[in-house]
């Protein structure tokens, strides 16, 4: 029973906001179109979130490097 999952509500908003974005303007435009839109639909849903998180990356308790994460 899908109603029992723990997000359930949350990934309908998600899905929702990426089927909007991609009805409104169709497919062929570069990733960054598509996350400028998604991020406009999913805080009309209320949901809080942000573009291209910087995440450190560790190796042995020491920083490596960083990673963007979409």
């Amino acid at each position: 029973m899908r109603d029992n999952f723990k997000h359930t509500e949350i990934n309908g908003n998600i899905l929702k906001a990426f089927f909007n974005v991609y009805n409104g303007i169709g497919f062929g435009f570069p990733e960054k179109v598509y996350e400028n839109a998604l991020i406009i639909e999913l805080n009309k849903l209320g949901l809080r979130c942000e573009k291209q998180k910087s995440i450190n990356v560790y190796y042995e308790k020491q920083v490596v490097g960083s990673y963007f994460a979409d």
